[in-house]
C-alpha cells in the first residue's frame, strides 16, 4: 500500500521558511500562525526521518539534507501548479470566457485592436474585461478574480508571473498658455520633480512608473489628483499645470495643438507594458492567445 502523499501546504511552509531565512516570516508569508507553523514544520521532519532546519538565534537555514528536500519540494509544487493549470483550462475550455483585468491607458488605447485581433483569430473566446488601475489589476490576480490583467506599474509583486510587452514612452505635457510651452531650454529633471503636477490617483501604473523614474517627484504635492487619463488631460488643458502621461494617452491631443510637449534634458521617460498572472509559468488556451496578440510587433 503506497505511503501517505505529501502535504503541499507544508512543503509551500518549508520553502517559504528557506527563503525568508526564518520560521516568523515563512509563517507570515503564508498567513499562518507560528505555532501551527512549528507543528507542520514538526511534522515534515519526522517523516523525511532527520532534521531539514537548523535552528539558531538569527532564524532558521536548510541542513544539507534540507536543501535537498527543499529542491524536490520546488519540482512537486510547480508540477501541482502545472497540474491545477491544466484542470482550470480544462474546466472552462467549453465555454472559452477568459477574465482580464487591464489598467486605463492599456484599456482605452491598446484593448481595442488586441481585442479586434483575438476575435478575428479565436472567435469563440469571450472577455470579460476590468478596467481597473494597475494596483486593482494586481490585486484581482492576486485573489484569483482574474485569470489575466495588464499593468503599467513597474511594481509587479513575488509570485506574480509576467510577460514584458513593449515599452511605453512618458511625456511632460503643458497647455498652449503655460510658461514652460514657450522655454528655449529643455526641462531639468531637478525642476520636473520640484514641480507641482496634475497627476493620476494613487495606484495608478502612470504615476507608479513615473514615482520609479523621478523618485523626488514623490516628494512634491500634486495640483491635482485625478482618476483618469481624461480628466488628467482635461485639467491641464484648462491651466492646471503640467502633467506626466503616456504618449498614447497625449497623442491626438498634441497633434490637435490642445497640448504641448516639453522636452526633458538627458533621459527619455520609458516604463514597460507588462502581462501579469499567477499559476503555472507558461501560459494556456485563451489567456495565451491574447498575451501572443499583445506582445505582437505593433504594425
Amino acid at each position: 500500500m503506497p505511503g501517505a502523499l505529501p502535504n503541499l501546504q507544508a512543503l509551500s511552509l518549508f520553502l517559504a521558511v528557506v527563503d525568508e531565512g526564518g520560521l516568523g516570516a515563512g509563517a507570515r508569508r503564508l498567513g499562518m500562525h507560528q505555532p501551527n507553523a512549528s507543528r507542520m514544520i514538526a511534522q515534515l521532519e519526522a517523516q523525511a526521518g532527520t532534521a531539514l532546519l537548523e535552528r539558531g538565534p538569527r532564524g532558521s537555514r536548510a541542513t544539507s539534507a534540507g536543501l535537498l528536500y527543499a529542491a524536490h519540494a520546488r519540482e512537486l509544487l510547480d508540477a501541482a501548479e502545472e497540474f491545477t493549470g491544466w484542470l482550470r483550462h480544462t474546466r472552462d475550455e467549453e465555454a472559452k470566457v477568459l477574465r482580464v483585468g487591464v489598467s486605463m491607458t492599456i484599456a482605452e488605447h491598446l484593448m481595442p485592436a488586441w481585442l479586434t485581433e483575438l476575435r478575428r483569430t479565436s472567435p469563440r473566446v469571450r472577455v470579460d474585461l476590468e478596467v481597473l488601475n494597475s494596483t486593482g489589476v494586481l490585486a484581482g490576480i492576486h485573489d484569483g478574480r482574474l485569470q489575466l490583467g495588464f499593468v503599467e506599474t513597474p511594481h509587479v509583486p513575488r509570485g506574480v508571473h509576467a510577460l514584458r510587452l513593449r515599452e511605453d514612452e512618458l511625456v511632460v505635457v503643458v497647455s498652449p498658455g503655460h510658461p514652460w510651452a514657450s522655454r528655449p531650454d529643455p526641462l531639468t529633471i531637478a525642476e520636473l520633480a520640484a514641480t507641482a503636477l496634475v497627476v493620476r490617483e494613487g495606484g495608478s501604473g502612470t504615476r507608479d512608473a513615473f514615482e520609479e523614474l523621478v523618485p523626488a517627484a514623490a516628494a512634491t504635492a500634486p495640483v491635482q489628483e485625478l482618476g483618469s487619463n481624461a480628466a488628467v488631460r482635461v485639467a491641464v488643458t484648462s491651466g492646471a499645470g503640467p502633467a506626466v502621461l503616456s504618449m498614447l494617452a497625449v497623442r491626438d491631443a498634441l497633434a490637435a495643438g490642445q497640448l504641448h510637449r516639453v522636452p526633458v534634458a538627458d533621459v527619455r521617460l520609458r516604463r514597460l507594458l507588462t502581462a501579469v498572472w499567477q499559476g503555472p509559468r507558461r501560459l494556456s488556451g485563451p489567456a495565451a492567445e491574447l498575451a501572443a496578440v499583445a506582445s505582437a510587433p505593433a504594425g
